[in-house]
């Protein structure tokens, strides 16, 4: 490419790849990323290397595990985010785009430590309230908090509109990290039109999600779900009682409908950088920073090595993408965003990044590179590694505080073949099944924690 594209990483909140169309829901309508799809390169399997908020998106913008930028596997609390930089120290996305002469702005959720502009960003514009889509106060660069009209993720949209005809007009390259919060509950926070998109009984359920041919069913969760922190941290009297008749098939219906507003605002950003004159100099990456259990195993939230939480959306069009192409060979995970798009702009990948640099695939001159293969951490004390067909796990001892010093308390804790089990109701690690492999994948999964650094975490 002669000239330097601009870059759009759109990463959503908590959609779960089988909830897309392009990635086989016949039930879900999504025209707009499907679009995106028939037009880019999609992974069939790509992962989070922890399957929560802040720890992915820290790991998306450093290039670094979690407990190497963050030294912590779960969120980190507190809003508005610290000016300090006690995190994600070494250079960034947003940094290493800046010294390539890059203008870079975040719109949308941040929920990550420090504050956005401490980290690379020339201009930022994000929402107090991590899940809350209503009577949202947003940010300004460092400036003071301010209500916006309306629906938080349509603010955010027509800031997006604006910052695309800005750089038009500016003529220089751009970084744009746009979040949009939905799906994440609460689901019940929405434009009507989404609320009643789809019925409960046309929803699809996953076959994992019924033991003994019930449904799962949590109370509890369901009003999390519906409606967040208003429910448990504010206990607003609407949302002691779950409306009559309120179950699993309720829940999916919102969150398709809340995955189908993600739709119609990827659209809106399409559409606009079109409008601009920037989509043909411009790559997009969409994915989302963890999926969601919905259920399933009889698990809600994500936190888990299960599909469910760690298989996500991950698709790129731009510039010498191959188009309507589907990657089935390579595992993508987000760990490796960061030095994939410095590599496609031609960018130099700081030594500190620890993803793998696969723009190589981009550009269509490889189906796979490096170790094909996705790390992954949680919070739970499981650390596994997805293969294209196994997913392997081992349980650590969460007494100890620093990452890296934890002793091993399981090492066959959990050992999937995704391909004769996708559903994950048969663990065979226990079972000392496929047991060369199982020994193979264990080893490489005890080789990341031995090799991965920790920094300590400043909690």
């Amino acid at each position: 490419m002669a000239k330097q594209p601009n870059v759009v990483v759109c990463q959503c909140d908590e959609l779960r790849a089988f909830e897309v169309g392009c990635y086989g829901n016949k039930v879900i309508h999504t025209p707009h990323i499907d679009a995106l799809a028939q037009n880019g390169l999609r992974f069939e399997t790509a992962c989070p290397n922890n399957p929560v908020c802040t720890p992915s998106r820290s790991i998306l913008l450093s290039g670094q595990y979690c407990r190497t930028c963050t030294g912590t596997l779960g969120n980190q609390a507190g809003t508005p985010p610290s000016r300090e930089r006690v995190r994600l120290k070494d250079t960034t996305m947003p940094e290493a785009f800046r010294a390539a002469g890059y203008h870079t702005a975040l719109i949308g959720k941040w929920h990550v430590h420090p504050h956005p502009n401490a980290v690379g960003f020339d201009e930022s514009c994000f929402p107090h309230h991590s899940h809350r889509h209503t009577h949202q106060t947003f940010f300004e660069n460092w400036g003071e908090g301010y209500e916006a009209p309306g629906f938080a993720p349509e603010y955010e949209r027509d800031r997006v509109a604006r910052f695309f005809g800005e750089r038009k007009a500016e003529g220089k390259p751009f970084f744009l990290y746009y979040n949009i919060s939905p799906p994440h509950m609460p689901v019940d926070d929405a434009p009507e039109k989404y609320l009643t998109m789809y019925k409960p009984g046309d929803v699809s359920i996953r076959a994992n999600a019924f033991k003994d041919g019930q449904m799962t069913y949590d109370e509890h969760c369901f009003k999390i779900y519906l409606w967040d922190f208003l429910y448990y941290q504010c206990h607003q009297p609407h949302t002691e009682k779950l409306p009559d008749g309120f179950d699993l098939r309720s829940l999916t219906a919102l969150y398709y409908g809340a995955t189908a507003w993600v739709d119609d605002l990827v659209g809106a950003m399409m559409r606009n950088l079109r409008a601009s004159g920037l989509d043909e100099d411009t790559i997009v990456v969409f994915t989302s920073d963890h999926g969601d259990n919905l259920g399933s195993h009889g698990l809600f939230g994500k936190s888990q090595l299960t599909e469910e939480s760690i298989r996500v959306p991950m698709i790129f069009a731009g510039p010498g993408v191959p188009k309507g192409k589907v990657n089935r060979e390579q595992v993508m995970s987000i760990v490796d965003l960061m030095p994939t798009l410095l590599g496609y702009a031609g960018v130099a990948v700081p030594e500190c990044v620890q993803g793998i640099d696969r723009s190589a695939i981009l550009r269509g001159e490889a189906q796979t590179v490096g170790e094909n293969a996705a790390y992954i951490e949680s919070s739970t004390g499981a650390i596994g590694i997805r293969t294209p067909s196994h997913t392997y796990g081992i349980l650590m001892d969460t007494a100890e505080k620093r990452l890296d010093q934890r002793a091993v308390k399981d090492e066959r804790y959990q050992f999937w073949d995704n391909r004769t089990d996708p559903w994950q109701t048969n663990n065979l690690a226990k079972a000392h099944q496929q047991a060369n492999l199982a020994d193979e994948l264990r080893e490489r999964v005890l080789a990341f924690h031995r090799r991965t650094p920790a920094m300590l975490s400043p909690d």
